[in-house]
């Protein structure tokens, strides 16, 4: 039975909304296309229909994965318009958010597995992680002789890095722990830098 266009691109997006959750929980390659295909109601054979190759769906999924992620610090930013960069740290150093496997930030989740993968699923990554960097411009101070977009960087360093720790351990403690250190440092950073150059605009 021929499937309408319409349908055609309806199944295309079901399954690249459900690689970007199952890519987060597995790993790119760690779930093999049948089973994400019949996770997503869908034939093996109406992959190639869709998707050029399993990276063609990586490089899709990740964009999607991301765009969803940075929805996600536009709405928790929105809930303190007064200090959303708090907010963000709040909602993404939080061992609930350490948890979600499969609707966590795709950086902590892929991001080893990026670096392995070809230049369009980098291409993906780049413009995610450009786009968290251009959110948390406006909400960060400049420290003593680097540039916003330096403290910018470092921050989604730190705050990528405390995730992926606080995973990595079977310590709950120590996991909380690590959440807890780079929020601190994080918000002490900002403070100071505040103290020198005034509020956030």
């Amino acid at each position: 039975m021929r499937v309408s266009r319409t349908q055609a691109d309806k199944n295309r997006q079901t399954v690249i909304d459900v690689a970007s959750r199952l890519f987060r929980e597995h790993g790119f390659d760690g779930i093999g296309l049948k089973d994400l295909m019949e996770s997503a109601g869908l034939t093996q054979g109406a992959f190639y229909k869709q998707f050029a190759s399993k990276d063609d769906l990586a490089a899709q999924a990740s964009r999607r994965a991301l765009e969803s992620a940075f929805q996600r610090w536009s709405a928790a930013g929105a809930t303190n318009p007064q200090d959303p960069l708090g907010a963000v740290i709040a909602f993404y150093l939080s061992m609930e958010h350490g948890a979600e496997k499969m609707e966590g930030c795709p950086v902590v989740a892929l991001g080893s597995d990026a670096a392995r993968h070809g230049a369009d699923v980098k291409a993906s990554f780049e413009a995610g992680i450009r786009d968290y960097l251009e959110m948390l411009g406006p909400w960060v101070g400049e420290a003593d002789g680097e540039e916003r977009g330096g403290k910018a960087m470092a921050i989604l360093s730190t705050m990528v890095g405390a995730v992926v720790l606080s995973r990595a351990v079977n310590d709950e403690q120590l996991s909380k722990r690590f959440l807890q250190a780079a929020a601190e440092s994080i918000l002490t950073g900002s403070s100071a830098g505040d103290a020198q150059h005034g509020p956030r605009q």
